[in-house]
């Protein structure tokens, strides 16, 4: 955590159960804190021109050039009176939003989910598993939408569009390109895709009632290049990568004297533009930014009016928090799911809070 110049870092456990210590350069599999930074390279185009917000995506997508959209969520995917076309285009914002109509549907018992899963092999970050993302999007356009572009918010699936989107409108990798936008300038030199360097690299894994089971061990899933770069939740990084991230979104784009994005992009990416409500499954009723959650409400300990951030589903969590100049990053190895999982990142994030701390 750091607030206004004053650094501080803790570190402790080991990176695999009986083995080395943990270090400060430990390098994570940070999952949907990849969503902010792929946020923050989407303004980075649009500020080159690339594309507009307001452009709709078949241009670089054309698979999705003619969705359709399921009439009731709780209906059969595979019916044609259940189906209509989009009323509108998709554009880049509604993915930037998760307005766009492809994701994780309310009613975890709506039979699209399980063709999400198995077209799309959404489930825990295995990315060797993945489809190339031509392959990927193939699959896509064969699963209908839960809501018309703008009329809901749906998780997930907007920024792993969205990543597809970024790369093919670069001509090159999503790698690549989030390089030249924003990892080289921020000096972010341990985030990216995959890495090669396995002493760094901890066990990852899920709790199983009061154990603990490895799902990835250093030398298993990334090592190499993924076929599928997940805008969504690919990326690997480690606290003072990110942390950099969420200075130079502090510093209203800039980093070490660079402008790396527009004052405008960063306000932009850190206002609310969807209000989740109090009872909303995956926002607990604050908004949502670029990227990020924003907080509307101050309905829990950490909640500070403006916060800009999110958590990673394998146990990370990064926030921006304006008013008082802070940014929190928290990186762990053990899957968010249950209680104890969120226990020590939410002490953490409440003592961010604080801004007497």
């Amino acid at each position: 955590m750091s607030r206004r110049g004053e650094t501080e870092v803790a570190v402790a456990g080991v990176r695999t159960i009986g083995g080395e210590p943990m270090a400060r350069d430990t390098v994570f599999r940070i999952a949907s804190l990849t969503k902010p930074i792929t946020a923050a390279a989407t303004m980075a185009l649009v500020e080159r021109r690339r594309f507009a917000l307001d452009d709709p995506v078949a241009q670089w997508l054309p698979e999705l050039e003619r969705p359709n959209v399921l009439r009731s969520v709780t209906g059969p995917v595979d019916d044609p009176a259940n189906l209509e076309p989009a009323k509108r285009p998709i554009t880049v914002r509604d993915l930037l939003t998760f307005q766009a109509g492809h994701g994780m549907p309310d009613t975890l018992d709506a039979p699209v989910l399980d063709v999400l899963v198995e077209q799309l092999a959404e489930g825990p970050p295995r990315p060797q598993r993945r489809p190339t993302p031509d392959e990927w999007m193939s699959r896509l356009a064969r699963v209908p939408m839960v809501h018309h572009p703008g009329e809901g918010w749906t998780y997930n699936l907007g920024y792993e569009i969205l990543g597809v989107l970024l790369a093919r409108s670069a001509g090159g990798s999503l790698g690549d390109m989030l390089a030249d936008t924003i990892l080289g300038p921020t000096g972010m030199d341990d985030t990216g895709f995959w890495t090669d360097d396995i002493d760094r690299l901890p066990s990852y894994y899920l709790r199983a009632g009061s154990d603990l089971e490895l799902v990835d061990p250093p030398e298993g899933q990334w090592l190499r290049p993924p076929p599928f770069e997940s805008g969504g939740g690919g990326l690997l990084s480690t606290v003072d990568d990110w942390h950099a991230f969420g200075r130079m979104l502090l510093a209203g784009g800039v980093h070490a004297g660079r402008r790396v994005l527009s004052d405008e992009s960063v306000t932009a990416m850190m206002t609310s533009y969807v209000d989740g409500g109090p009872d909303h499954p995956f926002l607990a009723g604050q908004g949502w930014g670029y990227g990020g959650s924003v907080d509307i409400r101050q309905t829990d300990p950490w909640n500070v009016l403006g916060r800009y951030g999110w958590v990673g589903g394998t146990g990370t969590a990064g926030y921006v928090i304006p008013s008082t100049g802070t940014v929190v990053v928290w990186m762990s190895q053990v899957e968010l799911r249950s209680p104890e999982d969120f226990t020590a990142m939410s002490t953490v994030l409440t003592y961010a809070a604080d801004p007497t701390a």
